[in-house]
């Protein structure tokens, strides 16, 4: 865990509001044809709609927060998916916890 990379990754509205959105993606996007929203992932298009924002602006706020490790992305066909790292941001939250 490359613990600056990761808070550098939180010091970003949009970045912090991503993670919340898909915390419960079913709350905060359409559901997708054939896609489950928890197991694959919510498509860099509607992140990208929610946002209000241009694709390459999102797109590079969700490539670091994979880059920081706390989204994973999955490439289906010519689209890409991205669902949060539980794991990784358990793990965040423990080391706040323990070491801060």
């Amino acid at each position: 865990m490359d613990k600056l990379t990761i808070f550098k990754s939180l010091s970003n509205e949009a970045r912090l509001q991503i993670l919340e959105w898909l915390k419960d993606p079913f709350t905060h996007f359409k559901l997708q044809d054939g896609i489950d929203l928890a197991e694959v992932g919510v498509c860099v298009s509607q992140i990208t709609e929610k946002l209000n924002m241009t694709q390459s602006t999102a797109s590079q706020y969700l490539s670091t927060l994979q880059k920081a490790g706390l989204i994973k992305a999955t490439r289906i066909g010519k689209w890409t998916y991205y669902k949060r790292d539980e794991e990784a941001i358990k793990n965040l939250g423990e080391f706040i916890q323990t070491e801060l």
